[in-house]
């Protein structure tokens, strides 16, 4: 008997249950941070556990979808998907509903739909095409810089509806291109461009430019390899300039509420009046997160019971600070549980992601663990106060439609691609 190998699928039910372990145990947290009394209607409609509850439903028919659909459509169609997410980012500065300052979400009926979520999806999708075509070398520069654009152009659009939160999470693909042979000098200089960025908020432009003269003069004189006068000279102006830079978008291009966050983390602020206020007035959410995560101890309070979450001392801990819930209610043990369960997908996903036979495959895997691990990474920092806040959610966990739906078809377009691996040559 001929088997038919173009129709045997075989799903990897490990991420599948590590996703619904996520969703599931999210669902929880989301009910406590959100009910309103002692009575709980799980099927309250008009409050956010409700909701999300619906969204929960309907992410299981999106699955379904996802993994009916041929591999190779993802594949193949990839390019315009990804125009298609471009261009409902560009209709958000037509048609688009401001939300706390940043206008990114469309008004559909009663509901709001945020299409910046989809477009990391869409945009891993292009990127693996790109980079996977055989006529791609990621070592020529022609080549680095057409898949830095498509990279780009998502996260700018982003940036202009006040979204940073978002646009930040596009670095992530900086570790899919060096797995696929990116050569090393960008992680150099990335690593330097955040150090020298750091020093010259904190001590200021001039002083950075003064310690950059004197490392550069060091390696140029130092190094058993000595580099070029103009290598040398070229490195020193760039330093210079990034630091003056930074120090010029920080003072006139970042909005005040953004420069605050930004002086808070960094302790920038000397006068003891104005940074007493700037904590009471930006790092508000901040300081009853940290409250309400080290109010649970080691095992918490328990499910229900976490008195700071009930008495809602968390703004918007339903959403972006979902994890302070977790801290309170199921305290260290919770917290551990859930970092494990992240770190144990991520892995799982770039375990997969190695395994498979086709780049495109590969390349978008590692797009999906990238993402999954910038948001988790932000989204805990934030919360725990080792970060600025910048608004950001935590994937399958924290409440919202759009994030949900996001995260669920980046994940399972990946899980349906590792399916088909077993026919790929």
């Amino acid at each position: 008997m001929v088997r038919e190998t173009n129709k045997y699928f075989k799903f990897d039910w490990i991420t599948i249950i590590l996703f619904l372990l996520l969703v599931g145990f999210g669902w929880l947290n989301i009910l406590s941070a959100s009910h309103t009394g002692d009575t709980i209607d799980y099927f309250n409609f008009s409050q956010p556990y409700g909701k999300q509850l619906i969204f929960i439903l309907l992410t299981f028919g999106l699955i379904v979808i996802i993994l009916s659909i041929e591999a190779k459509f993802y594949e193949r169609f990839s390019s315009i998907i990804y125009i298609i997410s471009m261009l409902s980012l560009v209709g958000l500065f037509l048609f688009g509903k401001n939300v706390n300052g940043a206008t990114s979400w469309y008004a559909i009926g009663g509901m709001t739909l945020q299409p910046s979520e989809f477009a990391k999806a869409a945009t891993a999708l292009a990127v693996a095409k790109y980079v996977s075509d055989l006529n791609t070398d990621i070592k020529r520069l022609k080549d680095q810089i057409q898949t830095f654009i498509i990279i780009v152009i998502p996260a700018f659009l982003v940036l202009l509806q006040n979204d940073t939160g978002s646009t930040v999470v596009y670095a992530a693909f900086f570790f899919v291109l060096y797995r696929e042979g990116l050569p090393k000098i960008y992680l150099n200089l990335v690593v330097i461009a955040i150090l020298l960025s750091v020093l010259s908020l904190k001590f200021g432009a001039i002083i950075t430019s003064i310690v950059s003269i004197i490392l550069i003069i060091a390696y140029h004189f130092l190094s058993k390899k000595k580099p070029p006068i103009l290598q040398s000279l070229f490195m020193l102006i760039m330093c210079i300039g990034l630091a003056v830079g930074v120090k010029f978008f920080y003072q006139s291009i970042l909005q005040p509420h953004q420069q605050d966050r930004i002086s808070l983390w960094l302790r920038l602020e000397k006068d003891p009046v104005k940074l007493e206020q700037m904590k009471k007035t930006f790092a508000y959410n901040l300081n009853e997160s940290e409250k309400a995560i080290s109010s649970g101890g080691v095992t918490g309070r328990g499910f229900l019971e976490g008195t700071r979450t009930t008495g809602k001392f968390v703004p918007e801990q339903h959403t972006d600070y979902i994890f302070s819930t977790v801290g309170e209610e199921w305290g260290f043990l919770g917290s551990a549980l859930v970092v494990i369960i992240f770190v144990l997908l991520i892995i799982r996903i770039l375990h997969l992601a190695e395994l498979q036979k086709s780049q495109f495959s590969r390349v978008y895997g590692y797009g999906v663990a990238a993402i999954i691990f910038m948001h988790f990474l932000i989204n805990i920092g934030m919360v725990m106060g080792l970060i600025p806040t910048i608004g950001i959610p935590l994937p399958m966990f924290s409440y919202g439609g759009s994030g949900l739906w996001a995260f669920t078809i980046l994940l399972f377009i990946f899980i349906k691609l590792d399916s088909n691996k077993i026919n790929e040559w």
